[in-house]
C-alpha cells in the first residue's frame, strides 16, 4: 500500500509518499511545494493542486492522510492553511483517493509513542522508522512523512491491517 502524507500549507506544502510492504515501510518521495508569497493568492492555491496532482499521478497512491488545522493565533493565517488543506484534500479527492484526517497530537503519538513530542523527536523517529541516512528536510517534508506513517499504524485500528 502506498500512503500519501499531506502537511498543508500555503508557503510551503509537505508531501509525502510511503510504501508498506509487510512490516517495512519505506519512502518513495517526499519534498514540498513552495509558493512565493508575493504571488496571487488563487494562483498560489493552483500551484499547490497542480503539482500536488502531477505527483499523484505519478505515484499513484491508495490513500491520503493530511494533518489536521489544529488551531492559530491569527485568523487570516488559519483561513489561507485550511484553503491550502482544502486544495491538497481536493486533489487526493479527485484522484479517487480516501483522505484520512489526523490532528498533530495523533501524528506525535503515532509516531513517537508521545503525543506532547518536539519536533526534533518526530524527525528523529521518522529517520530511524524510514531507515533514512538523515533526518529528512525541509521540516514540511519530515511532517508530511510523520502524517503517512500515522496513518499506516493507525490501519489496524481502521480495520485494515
Amino acid at each position: 500500500m502506498i500512503v500519501l502524507g499531506i502537511d498543508p500549507g500555503t508557503a510551503i506544502t509537505g508531501y509525502a509518499f510511503i510504501e508498506e510492504r509487510g512490516q517495512a515501510l519505506r519512502a518513495l518521495d517526499y519534498g514540498v511545494v513552495v509558493t512565493a508569497a508575493g504571488e496571487d493568492p488563487a494562483r498560489r492555491l493552483q500551484i499547490i493542486y497542480q503539482e500536488l496532482s502531477v505527483k499523484i499521478a505519478a505515484f499513484r497512491p491508495h490513500e491520503a492522510a493530511v494533518e489536521e488545522l489544529f488551531f492559530c493565533r491569527n485568523v487570516t493565517t488559519a483561513i489561507a492553511v485550511g484553503q491550502a488543506r482544502g486544495v491538497a484534500v481536493l486533489a487526493a479527492a479527485n484522484a479517487g483517493l480516501p483522505v484520512a484526517e489526523y490532528t498533530p497530537l495523533q501524528v506525535k503519538q503515532a509516531v513517537v509513542g508521545y503525543g506532547r513530542a518536539s519536533k526534533e523527536q518526530v524527525q528523529f523517529m521518522i529517520k530511524s522508522i524510514l531507515g533514512l541516512r538523515e533526518i529528512p528536510k525541509p521540516d514540511d517534508a519530515a511532517d508530511a512523512m510523520a502524517v503517512a506513517v500515522c496513518h499506516i499504524h493507525a490501519a489496524p485500528m481502521r480495520g485494515l491491517g
